[in-house]
């Protein structure tokens, strides 16, 4: 049985840990306010997030005969990626690798062809411009590529099939595309 609740729960306490171990450390005020709001928003995000499951239950076709699948994030979104290949593998029984889009070039590019669904995790945060580098050297291998995309990031490519997340700070994106990873692996079961 895939254990989705605990995953998630496991990153809202731990940036609860961090602010209050960052306080402890002379967090100011104003900015830990900041990020106790951010975690504020978090219902009203993911609730955005699963109002999204029709199109993320559509996606679940592009995944059929499929033997392999390739999921990236860059940043604080690699570990992310980990868990939306994760679940994959365990309720599809697909093989799945997640893996940091840095690294790209130095291995799973080689195995990336029309056969090979990469999903991407594309938040809009500093590292924005390098993963759309990434994407557009798994487009040029023939990659079918499957973007979870903020909305404030879109992308715009028709050889892309993109789904709009709702723009939210960097702080709790982890938490809010995680939510998508898992309906994906949930619709391709």
């Amino acid at each position: 049985v895939a254990s989705t609740k605990a995953f998630t729960t496991q990153l809202v306490a731990l940036l609860m840990l961090t602010i209050s171990i960052a306080k402890h450390h002379g967090l100011d005020a104003e900015t830990e306010a900041t990020m106790a709001n951010e975690i504020k928003t978090l219902p009203r995000l993911m609730e955005s997030v699963l109002e999204r499951g029709d199109d993320i239950k559509k996606l679940a076709k592009l995944f059929t005969d499929k033997k392999h699948a390739l999921f990236l994030g860059r940043g604080v979104e690699f570990p992310i990626a980990l868990e939306g290949a994760l679940k994959l593998k365990e309720i599809s029984y697909i093989h799945a690798e997640g893996y940091p889009a840095g690294e790209l070039k130095h291995g799973p590019l080689a195995l990336v062809d029309e056969e090979m669904p990469v999903v991407t995790i594309v938040p809009d945060d500093a590292l924005i411009d390098k993963l759309k580098s990434n994407i557009e050297e798994v487009r040029a291998r023939g990659g079918q590529i499957i973007a979870f995309v903020d909305q404030n990031a879109a992308i715009n490519n028709p050889d892309i099939v993109e789904v709009l997340m709702p723009s939210c700070a960097p702080l709790i994106a982890p938490i809010i595309f995680t939510l998508p990873l898992q309906l994906l692996a949930y619709y391709v079961a």
